[in-house]
């Protein structure tokens, strides 16, 4: 399946330069949806996985159900000051700007494997932040799988021998 024809691009935002990748328009259309998330599980279905994280927001509308499709938890990572519990927090910027992520102290236990799941991929921010707070929890990370990745800035590099998976490359 062509996922890039359930993709809208907006230009410019949210700022100048941007071509934003709107999934909405591919998570509106439940067969479309329900097909990336079942070409996502086979990419990563031979993977040893406790768990599964996903960012804040867009990594949850991927996360969580790739998630149920595997018969794994999934665990929030989210922005600074939405989590109810005691938290980790790391900065990071943005292709855009900084932002601050957290995660619940007792979210993953010591040794548990995790795989990372999120909308994008594009300079690797985000997922590194990520990355390094699922690793002070003592999590062992088995790889990363976004729905889209921005080929062209290169975002996989930072993650080598991490294995990356991806559905759509612009």
């Amino acid at each position: 399946m062509n996922f890039k024809e359930y993709i809208r691009v907006i230009p410019d935002f949210p700022q100048p330069g941007i071509r934003f990748k709107d999934i909405t328009t591919l998570l509106q259309n439940g067969p479309v949806y329900k097909e990336a998330i079942e070409q996502l599980r086979q990419l990563v279905k031979d993977k040893e996985i406790d768990v599964i994280a996903g960012p804040e927001a867009r990594g949850f509308v991927i996360g969580a159900p790739l998630a149920c499709a595997l018969g794994v938890g999934f665990i929030p990572i989210r922005k600074s000051g939405k989590l109810p519990g005691e938290t980790i927090e790391a900065d990071y910027a943005l292709e855009y700007g900084k932002d601050k992520l957290a995660m619940h102290k007792d979210a993953i236990k010591p040794g548990q494997k995790v795989l990372i799941a999120d909308d994008l991929l594009a300079t690797g921010g985000t997922i590194q932040t990520s990355i390094d707070l699922i690793k002070q929890l003592g999590g062992e990370i088995v790889g990363a799988a976004f729905l889209i990745e921005l080929s062209y800035l290169d975002g996989r590099s930072k993650f080598d021998g991490l294995d990356v998976v991806s559905l759509v490359q612009y």
